[in-house]
Order: C-alpha cells, then sequence, then structure tokens
C-alpha cells in the first residue's frame, strides 16, 4: 500500500489486477475510476466494444495511472467469458479482482411492466445477463483465483431486492438472486482464500445523459430517506473499494446496502 501525495489518495490496490464487468458506463464506469486511482489495472469488459476501449484509454491516461485494457465482452457467453480472462492473462498474468456489475437495466433498457405483461423472452434475456452472466464470469475467473489462493468477487444485488418494487420483477428477481448467488460463492471459494461479497445500490442517478423525468424521479425517491440528497455512482465506490482491498479479508458473504438509509435492517 502506498499514498499518493498528490491528492491524498491511499492506494491500497496498486500491482492488482480488476476486471469490471459493465465497466464501460454508469456505476460501473465510476467503480472502474475508483479502481485504478486505488493503483489497479482495471480490464473494462462491457458489451459495448468500443466504450470499453475507450474508456480504458481514458484511465491509462490518468497521470500515474496503471493500465488499463478494454474489452468487448458478452456475460452471458462462456466464450466470450473464456477469451476475457485469456487476454487480461495474457496483458497482466492474474487477476485479483471481479465486480459483477453488467446488467440490464438502463444503458440496456427494460420495459417496466405489470408481471403478467413481461414477455417471456425479456425474462431470459434478464436472467441470461444479470444472474446467469455473473455465475459464469466467476466460473471463468475462478481457476485463476484458486491458483493464486486469493481473490475478491464483489457481485452487484439492488435495494428494491428487499422492498420490491412493481413494474420489473424479472430486475428485482435477478438482484434478489445475486444476494443468494453471493452467499453460496462464499461457501465455495471460502477455502481456497477467495472473498464473496455484495453490494446492494440503492436509487442511483446512473444514467448518461439523464432526462429531466429521470431526474425528477431520483430526486423523488431521495427525499423519503434520511440522507435525502441524490445518489449518485460516486456515493458507492468507497464500499466496492473496501471489498476489494484487504481491509475486508475477513469478510465474506455479505451484503452492504449503500442507499443513503432507505432500508435498515
Amino acid at each position: 500500500m502506498s499514498l499518493d501525495k498528490s491528492n491524498f489518495v491511499c492506494r491500497r490496490l496498486v500491482g492488482r489486477v480488476a476486471i469490471v464487468t459493465g465497466g464501460a458506463h454508469g456505476i460501473g464506469k465510476a467503480y472502474a475510476r475508483r479502481l485504478a486511482d486505488e493503483g489497479a489495472h482495471v480490464v473494462i469488459a462491457d458489451i459495448d466494444g468500443a466504450a470499453a476501449e475507450t474508456t480504458a484509454a481514458a484511465l491509462t491516461a490518468l497521470a500515474g495511472a496503471p493500465k488499463a485494457l478494454g474489452l468487448r465482452v458478452d456475460v452471458s457467453s462462456e466464450e466470450s467469458l473464456a477469451d476475457m480472462v485469456a487476454k487480461t492473462m495474457e496483458a497482466f498474468g492474474r487477476i485479483d479482482i471481479l465486480i459483477n456489475n453488467a446488467a440490464i437495466f438502463a444503458t440496456i433498457p427494460m420495459s417496466r411492466l405489470p408481471f403478467d405483461e413481461i414477455r417471456v423472452d425479456e425474462w431470459d434475456r434478464m436472467m441470461n445477463v444479470n444472474l446467469k452472466g455473473s455465475w459464469l464470469a466467476v466460473r471463468a475467473v475462478a481457476p485463476v483465483m484458486k491458483q493464486q489462493k486469493s481473490g475478491k468477487i464483489i457481485n452487484i444485488a439492488s435495494g428494491t431486492a428487499f422492498k420490491g418494487t412493481g413494474g420489473r420483477i424479472h430486475y428485482v428477481t435477478s438482484k434478489a438472486g445475486m444476494i443468494g448467488l453471493t452467499k453460496s460463492l462464499a461457501n465455495d471459494l471460502g477455502p481456497h482464500n477467495v472473498n464473496v461479497n455484495c453490494l446492494a445500490p440503492g436509487s442511483t442517478l446512473s444514467e448518461e445523459n439523464a432526462t429531466d423525468e429521470i431526474l425528477q424521479m431520483r430526486q423523488k425517491k431521495g427525499s423519503t430517506r434520511p440522507l435525502s440528497r441524490t445518489q449518485l455512482p460516486e456515493d458507492l465506490v468507497g464500499a466496492m473499494a473496501f471489498f476489494c482491498s484487504s481491509d475486508s479479508d475477513f469478510i465474506t458473504g455479505q451484503t452492504l446496502v449503500v442507499d443513503g438509509g432507505t432500508y435498515m435492517h
């Protein structure tokens, strides 16, 4: 660990290699930036390959930043994830961190309909990306982490999993599944010294070029919680970095809700 005296950021991840799925946009992009600030090499794995490369180039261009790599990755494809691991290993020789952030929500939009009006093919696609994709990503990186006898996996759920939200049952179900996935993986990978934890963001202004309607919706949701301002992607990166660092070495199987106090349990 070293201290960046220029901006007093404690760089806890120097020399580590992190993969962020869905890292080219929104909250994933904020995760990637914080990981780079902490000293990690970052792989931006995104279905939007051009944006992944652009984000990686921007991170690499930061003064004193480690190298970043942008890859087009479809997390619902075993072949695409195997290629991601191969290219990451070729570039960096190790994988220390996996952020399972890729999801259908905003950048790739979902319909917001009553449960009995959602198409079956949209339900299947949601599960293939949001839940199955995270499972497949862990399967792809686990052999490397097992061999290293170390690793940090952070799954991304949602505060909606604790309350339920009408009009998006497929999304809420996929994110509730992430919590169960986290607990099971923590048990399976703990003997290999791999930590698996979960973040559950609250209503976050993650949309790029948000419309006035979206801004008003996010502000309205924020007004009902104890910390009443609008939640931003930057509000999540500290908790994510904690789970990636040695500060959380004896924590696994846990879900941390970061939502300004909307859900307290």
